[in-house]
């Protein structure tokens, strides 16, 4: 299976092109979105028909990065009372109980942190990683999903046969898909082609 994605400056013009490759005749199924607004998401969709891509999950590092976040986060705000309690000679009487809020500090920002880590990405997930997965190299994986984060709606359109992705990305050139370099600067593509062997 062979894959065309593209940026488009907002949801207008990612619908147009949706629009063009379904009367084209893709396959609805074969055709997604991505963007970072929810209710804009919900729009396209509806106007459509086509299902918004979600991410792939964040994975064990963003789960690590969220708990050391958590723990982070419950000291900055355990250890300043404790340390309070050990300089104020009438309340060090308390300092174990301020020892224990830190511990079970500790514990609730983990667990939170490593919760939220889970979902990181964005609402719905890592793009990178689902670029990456469609065989767009990472740098610029990294590069689309910082567009969409600026606003830019991604659209994907999967070929099964590989015989049409050069008339999907020439519809999405017509269509006025940005180019990667004036999304978030420094780079040279228009949209991205690339194979995908099934695998």
């Amino acid at each position: 299976m062979e894959s065309v994605v593209a940026l488009f400056r907002d949801p207008r013009q990612a619908q147009g092109v949706l629009t063009a490759l379904q009367a084209r005749g893709f396959d609805r199924d074969h055709l997604a979105f991505a963007l970072t607004d929810v209710v804009a998401e919900n729009d396209l969709a509806q106007a459509t028909g086509v299902s918004p891509e979600e991410g792939a999950p964040g994975g064990s590092a963003s789960v690590i990065r969220g708990i050391l976040r958590g723990v982070l986060a419950a000291l900055a705000l355990t250890v300043p009372i404790w340390l309070l309690l050990l300089w104020i000679p009438e309340t060090r009487v308390y300092q174990e109980g301020g020892l224990l809020t830190i511990l079970f500090g500790v514990i609730g920002g983990a667990g939170l942190g490593g919760i939220f880590g889970a979902l990181t990405g964005s609402d719905h997930g890592d793009y990178v990683k689902l670029l990456r997965r469609m065989g767009v190299p990472p740098a610029e994986a990294e590069r689309f999903q910082k567009a969409m984060g600026d606003g830019h709606v991604l659209v994907i359109a999967r070929d099964p046969d590989a015989r049409r992705a050069d008339e999907a990305l020439s519809l999405m050139r017509r269509h006025g898909a940005v180019r990667l370099e004036d999304a978030v600067g420094g780079g040279r593509l228009q949209s991205e082609r690339e194979g995908q062997d099934g695998r």
